[in-house]
């Protein structure tokens, strides 16, 4: 999508704001022995306060308003009767639709007892997320976003998931550009306009480059047990200067 009315941003801004807090929300309401489903159960709720509706749903039929992964399962987890237990690594993933408009939004968090390891993994990803904003702007190239994921990603000595990647937003779920890699491709030559609404969500692995279709489902998508994986993740409107961040949480949430 690009976006070119005010009414349009205000319709994005609307559907950030729910998804952001209800991201929020869900991570704070996470705890030991309660059910992934359970968790999911909260998420919808959430957006059904706030007149929105599940966008995995609605555009996939998705069994579950969110996403839920844990520990080596990177992405698309499956919300189910499996139990958070402590010192787990947990990602959500919350997109959701209201009046036409859709916005998208992850994290990844630690189940207490923090551990080291964890906790760099997490820094680096979020790092690599906001380093790639940071090169935002109106007519720079898509290939810009992987090579400063990428930057990050070295630096800390983490590989990158590469069939995982960032990808366009606003009227539907995934819009173009379909997918935005996570790594540095000097063969894409496309780029962003002004006005474009994207996401952007780096997955950072301690060691993992691609996930699978294994875990016996048709979603979860899992690297192996050995591995983590964390993905940090903002929907954008493309401005002429520097990128327009739409998933910004209330801080009283």
């Amino acid at each position: 999508m690009i976006v070119k009315t005010e009414a349009e941003l205000e319709g994005l801004k609307k559907i950030g704001k729910v998804v952001a807090n209800c991201l929020k929300y869900m991570s704070q309401k996470i705890e030991p022995g309660m059910t992934t489903r359970e968790l999911d159960n909260l998420g919808g709720e959430y957006l059904a306060k706030y007149g929105a509706r599940s966008g995995p749903i609605l555009v996939y039929n998705f069994p579950g308003h969110t996403c839920i992964s844990l520990n080596h399962e990177a992405a698309h987890g499956v919300p189910s009767d499996k139990i958070i237990k402590a010192g787990d690594l947990i990602n959500i993933d919350v997109s959701a639709e209201l009046n036409g408009f859709y916005a998208d939004n992850g994290g990844s968090f630690m189940v207490p007892p923090e551990r080291a390891d964890y906790a760099r993994l997490l820094e680096a990803t979020k790092k690599a997320l906001n380093h790639a904003i940071a090169g935002i702007k109106g007519g720079v190239k898509i290939n810009t976003i992987g090579q400063r994921v990428e930057e990050i990603a070295d630096e800390y000595g983490y590989s990158i998931i590469e069939n995982l990647g960032s990808h366009g937003v606003g009227k539907s779920l995934h819009e173009a550009p379909e997918f935005i890699p996570s790594y540095f491709d000097r063969k894409d030559d496309r780029r962003l306009k002004e006005g474009h609404v994207i996401t952007i969500e780096p997955f950072l692995s301690t060691g993992a480059f691609c996930v699978d279709n294994v875990a016996g489902d048709e979603w979860t998508l899992v690297t192996s047990p050995e591995h983590r994986t964390a993905q940090f993740e903002h929907t954008m409107v493309v401005l002429k200067d520097r990128a327009l961040l739409l998933t910004i949480p209330d801080e009283t949430v």
